[in-house]
């Protein structure tokens, strides 16, 4: 997947991994464009526990991977002013992956890969009348609610400037939360009011307010 988006991935990038855990694939990304692709970039992974973020910089200093860092900061504190060109956030739980999409798109981002995860805000709004024999039982309701989350993060990238796709992260044997959102920058965008209708009727045809739609809509 790297790969497939690394043509848009300048040398000497700043990458920043929002959410990133014990960043196995942090580790994968930077070995992948630095010692295979010599791109020279320059990774920095947030995460709120002390304890993870601490292994993670021990192991980066056992490996020499000197540009890849770890703080133990909320994603709010990075700097709004620093050029960061790709945004990662695999599994962030609910609106923490609709706060990595805003910083990306506000930053100015040319990359952001996406994993959303546990999306809990629209089942606890979404309300439908056409819909409400499938929306009464409660595992449908969770699944159908995941699925509208996805696409309103990838069609607010869209509407954000960027060429988005909906891939299979991985295979649902290991996590039903499989889905990733890639987001690549548009160089030729141009706003189009019809696109903005369509999906602020679809809002409204389920009675929501989702996060990802207050943070972003001054971008559209």
């Amino acid at each position: 997947m790297i790969k497939d988006i690394e043509p848009n991935i300048p040398d000497n990038a700043t990458i920043i991994d929002m959410g990133c855990g014990k960043s196995y694939l942090t580790f994968a990304t930077y070995h992948y464009l630095n010692t295979i692709k010599n791109k020279n970039v320059k990774i920095e992974g947030y995460d709120l526990k002390k304890d993870v973020v601490d292994n993670c910089n021990k192991l980066s200093k056992e490996f020499g991977f000197k540009n890849l860092t770890f703080y133990n900061e909320d994603i709010q504190k990075i700097d709004k002013n620093k050029k960061i060109d790709m945004i990662i956030s695999l599994h962030a739980c609910d609106i923490a992956t609709d706060y990595a999409i805003y910083f990306g798109v506000k930053l100015g981002c040319k990359v952001i890969l996406s994993v959303p995860c546990c999306q809990h805000e629209l089942f606890n709004q979404i309300k439908n009348d056409t819909l409400s024999s499938m929306l009464g039982h409660g595992i449908l309701k969770e699944r159908f609610s995941s699925l509208l989350t996805d696409t309103l993060k990838a069609d607010t990238l869209k509407l954000c400037g960027y060429k988005t796709n909906v891939v299979e992260f991985i295979e649902t044997e290991h996590t039903p939360k499989n889905i990733m959102i890639k987001a690549i920058k548009n160089k030729n965008f141009t706003r189009n009011e019809k696109n903005i209708e369509e999906f602020e009727n679809l809002i409204k045809s389920f009675n929501i307010n989702p996060t990802i739609y207050k943070l972003l809509k001054d971008y559209f």
